[in-house]
Order: C-alpha cells, then sequence, then structure tokens
C-alpha cells in the first residue's frame, strides 16, 4: 500500500510541478511556450500546459495519442518544443506551436505511408500542419506515429 500511495504521490506533485512551470511560461512568437530543455514527462506536460487556447487541447490529444500507439515513449523540450523518441534510436517526432496552427514534424517524414503533406528543407522531414478547425484524423497520425518509432531517430 505504501508504494502505491508514494507512486500517487509523486504524480501529484509531478503535475503541480509542470502547472507552476506553465503558468511562469513566456510566450515566444506565435504564442510558443518557452519552457527550458530538460528529458522527461514533466517538462513536456509543463509546455502542452502553457499552450495557448485551442493549441492547448490539440497538444494534450498529440501527447496521449503518441503515449498510446509508442509504450514507453522517450520525452524531452528542447529548443522550446517537446520531442519524442525511443531510447537509443534519436527523436522521431516534435512539435511546435505557431501563430495560426500547430506543426508537427516527422523527422524521418519521408519514409512514412502516405507521406506526410508538409514539405521541409531537409529532405527526409516532412510536416503536418493542425489548424483550430481541423478534424484530426487519428487512425492516420497514430499510423505515422508507429511508422515514424520504428525508424531510425534524428540524433542532433
Amino acid at each position: 500500500m505504501a508504494q502505491r500511495t508514494s507512486k500517487k504521490s509523486a504524480k501529484v506533485a509531478q503535475k503541480a510541478g509542470a502547472k507552476r512551470v506553465a503558468a511562469k511560461a513566456a510566450l515566444l512568437a506565435g504564442g510558443n511556450p518557452q519552457i527550458a530543455k530538460a528529458d522527461g514527462d514533466a517538462p513536456v506536460r509543463a509546455y502542452i500546459a502553457a499552450m495557448p487556447g485551442w493549441k492547448r487541447d490539440a497538444g494534450r490529444r498529440l501527447d496521449a495519442l503518441i503515449v498510446r500507439t509508442v509504450p514507453g515513449v522517450r520525452k524531452a523540450v528542447k529548443w522550446n518544443s517537446p520531442f519524442y523518441g525511443i531510447e537509443g534510436q534519436g527523436w522521431f517526432l516534435a512539435f511546435h506551436c505557431l501563430t495560426k496552427y500547430v506543426k508537427v514534424a516527422f523527422f524521418r517524414g519521408t519514409s512514412l505511408r502516405p507521406v506526410p503533406p508538409g514539405e521541409s528543407k531537409n529532405k527526409d522531414t516532412r510536416y503536418l500542419d493542425i489548424h483550430e478547425d481541423d478534424k484530426l484524423d487519428e487512425a492516420q497520425m497514430a499510423t505515422w506515429i508507429r511508422q515514424a518509432a520504428a525508424l531510425p531517430g534524428w540524433v542532433p
């Protein structure tokens, strides 16, 4: 029972810490939250909690879909964006707030089928832009996430 209580207490403390960080987060150009670089779930939660307006719900949905699709996914905030990867394999996905949309980056996107629609200056990366009134195709997104997680990731 003590083990269950301590795990629950740790989760409550982690969520409270993420909310405090989010409350202090400055918004950069386009409404992108400024969150310090850090590994783990807490900084990603803080980033999502600091996302403005409708983008927060989009961030929550993306995060939940990624966690459901890739059990044990590695998380971090780098360059003011949440990153998702596989330990020892690199990063496969990140997202970022812009003024009118949330940009999802698939670092090996040209290897996905079908290829995500947004082109990049990087020959391997592809993007998906999520606008406020868009209906996210969660089945397609889960397919891309599953494929991306199975590929060698991006290592900065």
